[in-house]
């Protein structure tokens, strides 16, 4: 791999084996001017109409939904509903139902394979999810109960209907709620059909259908056979995407709505039996169900998934940021019109100097307010809401381009390495290169452990030696790569700061095996 200039792109040489999937959190809608006159025609007669009914088929909903509970203690609903109350009242939300996706333009739903029974499997999953036009596979599956977050109950007809549905909630506040959902999950799935079967998505957030996330545990931790659920958007123009950056929920719903038809296709593929294995490690069941879905759909299975607000996918054995935040920092400072080249960082090597959102104004000089907090905001901050300027000095040098990548790793080593307790050298410990690669290469910080641990097993301390460190940063044929395409844009940034603005969407993302895709450029 050679070394380009200091500000210059560092190629990356190819990696063998097959081309690298499109960012699957991306979806870019582009519109020929005859669709964008369609679209303006359709969207002020027919959308307005459709968006209107639909809500109104809505709040007709909650009397079902609100029957088929009220007067039942929540002794009771830890039983499935029977009698006259599931009769009525599921029938009419499953018609109500039908009736709002239709007036969405829905008008078909196809259906193929066959659906199996509570006892065949259990659970369903459901992919891929792309939009939250994704509840329609409800409806041929006969309104299966549901995982949903605990905070949707308090959401006007949403939470009657999860009510209704006996919904399995998990709760973001409470540290017990995963453990008593695990519980819940699989005392539903072996009640030998006694009660309806569970409907996991579980990619667990929505991306642009073309690859499938990485599958969580969740649906796969009872150990029984699931059935997979595909789900397809046939139709010319993919109005119904919703991913991570993409048009928002409002655009996907005007864009839908002023369709005049819209297709989805429901396919159920043959149960999945799991082997003893599978059924004893959840992971490697979700791992081969993801595999068998993604070939059915004839599209990639990767690793990518969300961390906390961050989409990252997997690398070797460490987690990394699809798109390098490394850039979005740039963008923040150039717009102020600094160069990260002229700021003085004014760090010292091993040890932290914290400052307050006011110094680290004053030492960037940066004057304006949403300047400020945004580049503020990209560091992690301790409990008084202070960062630690080491963390800002080794930012500020990776942007600049004015360092060689040997230079580079030399910085970052220096200024989070420790005195080694018995001897004279220096060491990386694991919080200190748990630090370089978050800031980096946006790698989470608890996935950096493992890497750090394995690293050091050639030696008897706990920590990195320089040599060491390099020779992973800049020398391995994997990680290396990593490092020489986030570190380095695919323009000379520090000749041309606005080449950063014009690259903002085109970043290089890495994939589980270890190749380099550029995402084209996207028009907001």
């Amino acid at each position: 791999m050679s070394q380009g200039s200091p500000g210059d792109w560092v190629p990356v040489d190819p990696t063998p084996g097959p081309p690298p999937p499109p960012n699957p959190f991306v979806h870019e809608l582009h519109l020929s001017r005859l669709q964008r006159v369609k679209f303006c025609l359709l969207g002020a007669l027919l959308a307005p109409i459709r968006v209107l009914l639909a809500f109104l088929v809505l709040f007709l909903l909650w009397p079902f939904a609100w029957l088929q509970v009220a007067g039942l203690t929540e002794e009771q609903l830890q039983e499935p509903i029977t009698g006259w109350r599931k009769t009525i009242c599921h029938s009419g939300v499953l018609g109500l139902s039908r009736l709002l996706f239709f007036l969405l333009g829905f008008l078909r739903i196809r259906v193929r394979g066959h659906r199996a029974s509570c006892l065949e499997a259990p659970v369903l999953v459901a992919a891929p999810h792309s939009t939250f036009f994704d509840p329609i596979v409800l409806l041929p599956c006969d309104l299966p109960k549901v995982v949903s977050r605990a905070e949707n109950l308090s959401v006007p007809v949403i939470g009657a209907l999860l009510r209704f549905n006996q919904a399995i909630l998990v709760s973001r506040h409470d540290p017990a709620s995963r453990r008593k959902v695990v519980e819940e999950v699989r005392r539903r799935a072996t009640s030998k059909g006694k009660w309806p079967q569970v409907l996991f998505f579980p990619e667990g957030t929505c991306s642009n259908k073309k690859a499938l996330l990485k599958f969580k545990p969740g649906a796969f931790i009872a150990g029984v056979p699931v059935q997979p659920v595909l789900i397809r958007y046939p139709n010319s123009l993919d109005t119904t995407s919703w991913a991570w950056r993409g048009p928002g929920v409002l655009k996907v719903l005007w864009l839908t709505a002023s369709q005049p038809c819209s297709l989805v296709d429901v396919e159920f593929l043959p149960v999945y039996q799991p082997s003893p294995e599978e059924s004893s490690n959840p992971t490697l069941y979700a791992n081969n169900v993801q595999r068998v879905m993604a070939q059915a759909l004839g599209i990639p299975a990767t690793e990518c998934e969300f961390v906390g607000n961050l989409p990252v996918t997997v690398v070797g054995q460490l987690k990394v940021a699809l798109e390098p935040q490394l850039w979005e920092l740039g963008k923040v400072i150039r717009k102020a019109g600094l160069s990260p080249g002229c700021v003085d960082a004014g760090a010292e090597p091993g040890r932290s100097r914290m400052v307050s959102k006011e110094e680290f104004a004053k030492q960037l000089q940066l004057s304006d307010p949403h300047t400020v907090a945004g580049a503020f905001d990209y560091f992690q901050q301790d409990s008084s809401g202070s960062v630690d300027f080491r963390d800002v000095a080794l930012a500020l040098a990776a942007l600049d381009g004015g360092r060689s990548l040997e230079e580079l790793t030399r910085l970052a080593f220096e200024l989070f390495a420790e005195e080694e307790p018995e001897g004279p050298g220096r060491l990386l410990y694991r919080d200190g290169f748990g630090t370089i690669l978050h800031l980096l290469l946006g790698s989470p910080r608890p996935s950096t452990a493992t890497l750090h641990a394995e690293l050091c097993q050639s030696t008897s301390t706990q920590g990195l030696s320089l040599c060491q460190f390099q020779n992973f940063s800049l020398h391995d044929p994997l990680y290396g790569k990593l490092f020489s395409t986030y570190l380095r844009p695919p323009y000379t940034l520090r000749a041309n700061p606005k080449a950063l603005e014009a690259t903002s969407h085109g970043i290089p993302t890495p994939t589980s095996n270890g190749t380099v895709n550029t995402s084209k450029p996207k028009n907001d």
